[in-house]
């Protein structure tokens, strides 16, 4: 009899998980920005550094329609399959969700049998999606053990509220809205968990509305944007409280709870603060005691002085240059954050294994509003754009990067328009990192996105066993 056992790629643990094997395939969402009747599209990238094709697009996806704007994808199942209180062990990491957060249109890619040549197996038009969810714009896919969570930033007309709802991994029929008693949360962006604490963490951004044209400058220094994270009972999908960061901290992103089951705290970051234009880095944790939540400020990063003459129109009177910190990540031992710096062209690495104190420990600069910094591979070729969204691998030695924030931010703060590329990081395990020079892909017109790494990365699973 032929015995039975669940996916390879997935592990009870993260110690387990650092373990596996390289990853060799990269996906990655890629926007056209040209607005010239031509789709997106999902590239499929070799990471192999053996292979005579590294750090090229082998193949080309192209999506059915133009305009979808695809974003924040994700697998169909993963690690989290193997919980004991929800367990799909017969499940496959085999299908990509990529959502179109602006035509929200959901599109479903087949790995197999040939994970260099994905197959679109099935679309979701908007219209499902929202008869059936009451909800737009879809942005965020994680794999959950009951299913596949995505969330939606507003509802059918642009306004809020937005929220999360459930498809099935198998047959990918959406079932529904996911919450059943929501609060207060009227905006919407990211959400985590913290399985084995029955917790989930959102965070804020805008309604389509307040996001779809760019950057309001009115409602921006109104503070209108998120600044606060939320707490919810995750088996009971009921909003439990809410962590106020204040509103000059405008635009709560990207969520990284720590991965270790038996740890309760996590990282957010803040796009910018009114007062200074700085960034910063939340801790979210729990009080053992009073087993409330809490939010402090752990890393602050300052803007650069620059010349109004260097910057964007949106920038000029206030002579600096923002980092605008836009994504994060952590990597599985839950020792080093990442954190993408979008407008100063910096990648910063943080040693957390205090997550109160964090200390900066490495430093890479590329693309950047002023600094322009070129990559090792053609020192004489300044770019623009900078560190964007940010994937790591399992075992934590590489780093990949793209260098698009949204289509209609884009323009705003890179007005030249973006030239999209992809670079790579070979970290140091004691800390510190380095661009890598023979790895440097640059789009052809296509504005890179979101990466998915083959077998799993960092920010796709969860585990329940430390």
């Amino acid at each position: 009899m032929p015995q039975w056992l669940p996916d390879q790629s997935f592990y009870p643990s993260p110690k387990m998980a650092m373990q596996a094997p390289p990853e060799t395939l990269a996906y990655v969402a890629m926007l056209n920005p040209c607005h010239d009747g031509k789709p997106d599209a999902l590239g499929v990238v070799d990471v192999d550094p053996k292979s005579k094709k590294y750090g090229q697009i082998v193949i080309q996806v192209n999506m059915p329609n133009a305009g979808d704007e695809l974003h924040h994808f994700g697998w169909n199942a993963c690690s989290s399959c193997l919980c004991p209180y929800s367990p799909h062990p017969h499940m496959e990491r085999r299908y990509l969700v990529v959502p179109g957060l602006r035509s929200s249109r959901i599109h479903v890619l087949d790995t197999k049998p040939d994970p260099r040549n994905p197959k679109i197996v099935k679309v979701i038009e908007p219209e499902t999606v929202a008869n059936r969810t009451g909800y737009s714009r879809p942005h965020t896919s994680h794999c959950g053990p009951d299913g596949i969570y995505m969330n939606g930033l507003g509802s059918l007309d642009g306004e809020g509220p937005g929220g999360i709802f459930m498809m099935d991994p198998e047959t990918f029929e959406i079932k529904g809205k996911w919450e059943i008693d929501r609060g207060p949360q009227y905006l919407t962006y990211d959400f985590w968990w913290h399985l084995a604490h029955d917790t989930m963490i959102t965070s804020e951004w805008g309604t389509p509305n307040m996001v779809e044209n760019g950057l309001n400058p009115e409602i921006l220094l109104a503070g209108g944007y998120g600044h606060r994270l939320h707490v919810w009972d995750l088996n009971r999908r009921r909003h439990r409280q809410t962590l106020e960061l204040g509103p000059e901290y405008q635009m709560v992103l990207e969520l990284r709870p720590a991965h270790d089951p038996t740890e309760t705290y996590g990282f957010a970051g803040v796009v910018t603060c009114l007062k200074d234009l700085s960034a910063s880095v939340w801790l979210w944790h729990r009080d053992g005691n009073s087993g409330e939540w809490g939010i402090r400020k752990v890393i602050d990063i300052p803007a650069e002085p620059a010349d109004p003459e260097n910057l964007p129109p949106l920038l000029k009177g206030f002579k600096a240059v923002p980092p605008l910190v836009t994504d994060l990540n952590l990597s599985l031992d839950d020792r080093f954050l990442y954190v993408s710096c979008w407008g100063t062209g910096e990648m910063r690495q943080y040693d957390v294994s205090d997550p109160f104190n964090p200390r900066l420990a490495g430093s890479v600069k590329v693309g950047g509003i002023v600094r322009r910094a070129a990559h090792p591979s053609m020192e004489a070729k300044p770019l623009n754009g900078g560190p964007q969204m940010v994937e790591i691998s399992r075992d934590g030695r590489r780093v990949y990067f793209t260098n698009s924030l949204y289509g209609a931010w884009d323009e705003q703060f890179y007005p030249d328009g973006i030239r999209g590329w992809m670079a790579k990081i070979d970290v140091d395990l004691e800390g510190g990192m380095s661009l890598d020079r023979d790895f440097f892909l640059e789009a052809d017109g296509l504005r890179p996105h979101q990466v998915r790494l083959e077998g799993g990365d960092a920010s796709s699973d969860s585990y329940c066993y430390s």
